[in-house]
This record gives C-alpha cells, sequence and structure tokens, in this order.
C-alpha cells in the first residue's frame, strides 16, 4: 500500500487536479481499512442534502451579476465623491471599492483584474507613486473576505457546521464576527494611506454636495444590499439560505428589469461563470467530506492535538504557530481548497486550546486572505504581475508595507478574540 501513496505523491508533483488528489487518498485510506469505496460516493450524495449548501452557488451567482455590471463604478463613484477630498483619499477609495467587491465575488484575483483598469489611473492620476499603487492594488485586492456575504466565509460555516462544533458555528454569526475585523484592515490601510498622501502634494478634489447625492442616486440599487443582508440575518428574519436566495432575486430583479445592464447572453455567460465556480468548489467538498471521514475514523485529529498539546501549552503560542502555518498555505492553495481540507483537522486542535469556533474561522480567513500575496508566492502577486505588467519581485518590494500592515493586524484579531465574538455573544 506504501506504493500508492508515493503514487499519489508523485501525482501531486505532477500537478493532478486537487479533487483527484483529496479523492484518491480517501479510497487509498478506507481501501486499506477494507471498507467499501462507495462510502466516497455517498459523501457527494450527503453533501446533497446537507442545510444551507444552496447558500453558496446563490451568494455565488450574485456576486457574478454584480461583478459583470456597471455597479462596480457607481460604487466607486460614491466613495470618490465623498471621501475623495480628503488626504489619501482616492487611496481610501480604492480600498473600500475593493473590500465591497471581494465580499460580493468572493475572489481577490477577480477584484485586481477587474478594478485595476479603473483605479490604477485614478491613483497614478492623485499623485502616487507608481510602487505604492501597485503595492495598494495588490493587497486591497484581498480584502472584502471577511464581510458578508463571502463565499469563504459560508464555506468555512458549511463545512464547521457539519462537525458539530461546541458552541455551534452558523454562517450567521460569522457574518456579524467578520465586520469588526474587516473594517480594522480596511482602516489599518486608509491610515497608511492617509500618511502617504499627507508626505507629498496631490490632486485632491473638493467635496460637492450635489456630486454626492447624485452618486447616492445613481447607486441607490446596491448601497442596500449589504446592510439588508446583514440586517435581515442579525434580525432573525431568515436564515442564510434564504438570505442568499432573496440576495440574488433583487440582484437579478435589479440589473435585468431596472437597469437593464444585464441582456441574455451577458446573463448565460454570468450563469456559467458561476456555475463552473461553484462546481469546482463542490467537487473539491464532496472528496474534502470522504476524506474527513477518514481522518475522523482514524482519530488523526485527535492524535494531533495530543502530539501538539504534548509540545504546547500556551494557547497564545499556538495561536503564533497557527498563523505561521496559515500564511504559508494561504500562499499554495486556493482559499476555498484550503478551508475544505484544513477545517476538520484544525478545529478539534483549536477547540482543545479553548478556541471558539467562530474565533478560528476569522483567524483562518484573515491568514489566508493575507496568504494571497504573502512574498514569494502569493496568487495575487502573480495577477497583479499580469494586470499590471509588472514583476513580480517589483510587486513584492511594493506590498511590504502593506503586508506588514495586515499582518500587525492579523495578529491582533488572533489574540484579541473579543474582535470577533463581541457582537454574537
Amino acid at each position: 500500500m506504501i506504493w500508492a501513496w508515493l503514487g499519489l505523491l508523485l501525482a501531486a508533483l505532477l500537478g493532478v487536479p486537487l479533487f483527484v488528489l483529496i479523492g484518491a487518498a480517501a479510497m487509498i485510506g478506507f481501501h486499506q481499512l477494507d471498507y467499501d469505496l462507495t462510502l466516497v460516493a455517498v459523501e457527494f450524495q450527503r453533501l446533497g442534502q446537507l442545510p444551507g449548501l444552496e447558500a453558496i452557488p446563490l451568494f455565488a451567482f450574485a456576486g457574478t451579476l454584480l461583478g459583470q455590471s456597471e455597479a462596480p463604478k457607481r460604487l466607486l463613484a460614491v466613495v470618490q465623491a465623498w471621501l475623495g477630498w480628503l488626504p489619501g483619499g482616492v487611496a481610501i477609495v480604492a480600498l473600500c471599492v475593493c473590500a465591497l467587491f471581494t465580499a460580493f465575488t468572493g475572489a481577490s484575483g477577480v477584484t485586481i483584474v477587474a478594478l485595476g483598469g479603473l483605479l490604477y489611473p485614478a491613483l497614478v492620476g492623485a499623485g502616487y507613486s507608481r510602487q505604492f499603487t501597485l503595492g495598494l492594488l495588490t493587497a486591497g485586492g484581498s480584502l472584502g473576505l471577511l464581510f458578508a456575504p463571502s463565499l469563504p466565509l459560508i464555506l468555512y460555516g458549511f463545512v464547521a457546521g457539519q462537525l458539530g462544533t461546541d458552541p455551534p458555528t452558523t454562517v450567521e454569526d460569522l457574518f456579524i464576527a467578520g465586520i469588526v475585523p474587516g473594517l480594522l484592515m480596511v482602516a489599518a490601510l486608509s491610515v497608511l494611506a492617509v500618511w502617504r498622501g499627507l508626505q507629498r502634494p496631490q490632486t485632491r478634489s473638493r467635496f460637492e454636495l450635489a456630486e454626492g447625492l447624485s452618486s447616492l442616486r445613481k447607486a441607490a440599487w446596491e448601497l442596500p444590499l449589504p446592510v439588508l443582508v446583514l440586517s435581515s440575518i442579525y434580525a432573525g428574519w431568515v436564515a442564510a439560505s434564504e438570505a442568499a436566495a432573496l440576495t440574488a432575486l433583487y440582484v437579478l430583479v435589479v440589473l435585468v428589469l431596472i437597469r437593464r445592464e444585464m441582456k441574455l447572453p451577458r446573463l448565460l455567460d454570468a450563469a456559467a461563470d458561476s456555475v463552473r465556480l461553484i462546481g469546482a468548489i463542490l467537487v473539491v467538498l464532496g472528496m474534502a467530506l470522504a476524506l474527513s471521514n477518514w481522518l475522523i475514523d482514524q482519530e488523526v485529529p485527535s492524535r494531533l492535538f495530543e502530539w501538539i498539546s504534548a509540545r504546547i501549552e500556551s494557547p497564545w503560542v499556538f495561536l503564533l504557530l497557527l498563523n505561521l502555518f496559515l500564511l504559508a498555505v494561504g500562499m499554495l492553495l486556493d482559499i476555498f481548497s484550503a478551508i475544505v481540507i484544513l477545517v476538520p483537522l484544525l478545529m478539534p486542535v483549536a477547540a482543545g486550546f479553548g478556541i471558539h469556533p467562530v474565533h478560528l474561522g476569522i483567524i483562518l480567513l484573515a491568514n489566508l486572505q493575507l496568504g494571497y500575496f504573502t512574498p514569494p508566492v502569493g496568487m495575487n502577486l502573480f495577477i497583479a504581475s499580469y494586470r499590471f505588467d509588472a514583476p513580480v519581485t517589483t510587486l513584492v518590494r511594493a506590498s511590504w508595507p502593506f503586508f506588514l500592515v495586515l499582518l500587525g493586524c492579523v495578529l491582533l484579531i488572533t489574540w484579541w478574540s473579543t474582535l470577533s465574538l463581541f457582537a454574537i455573544g
């Protein structure tokens, strides 16, 4: 059987798709135990029966529709009109728009590609250097993953919810828990932008109330959406899956019937894009559930906790090592794969150290968000290199100040659990 595991390692080195590797690992493990290999197929059937699953494709569809419409330009105009007069205002505008866009699309690389053409000339025109602009957009592209209705937040809640955590982990709690840590990261980078804005003369727009009100009117259909999603869930009016359905319907009606921006061909393209994204996530998730069952059957999480607790006594030290581990994972894996693979392993270990499962989710996503542009192989470094036609080494140098600021935020979020948990009790 050792040859089977070596063959799996070779397949990984050759670039075999992740879902194949996970499924093969589960099948090898079950075969060693003389279990029926149809258990892997059973997990896919069970996946379709799990409550709340429909929230993932519905939010993905709504985010894809928004991303392919003119909504990003309208949101940019709103933030520009109300914040553009500040020192560093244009940079704050860029950060806020990136966070909003990433929250709804759930993919930071998409933010860089979609908004880079709008934000790069605006930042350079406002007097920022090319290096600062590249660093800000590379780092800003990963902001927003902690804000509802981010797909990684929903996916973590879905995976953790199947593990029977104590206290229970819900998507609704994660939506609330991510607000303050997410705002902290946006605010920290905004302070850096203001500080840089005060250092050099810039072209700043004057605040015009008429322009501000006009921008609000033009974006009147998009602006209430995050508030409606959060308030309806937090008030207990709807569950996350129902909020997802309402969000998708709202976006569909606004963009197709009211604004008439999504004609049938574009609508079909958006639907196809969201189906491809969700299909990839669900295939990995189904395989990961099968692998998780094998790991739990073999008591791997409990053995891992025993091994770690024999060497580490302090939860603070464990959290520090967890941060370093997650940063490395964030460089190498996309966030969806990392969630479905790591959560079943990390949840029991973190519970042994007394870490709240919702807080663990915020720690996990904050670190993976940072890992997107962690040198030397963070995914956003290469996406930004392609988008802005700049060497990766240039982007590494440009993003270092932003990386250090966000790293400080991640450590604060990790060790000050109240930031995540104060609103959920």
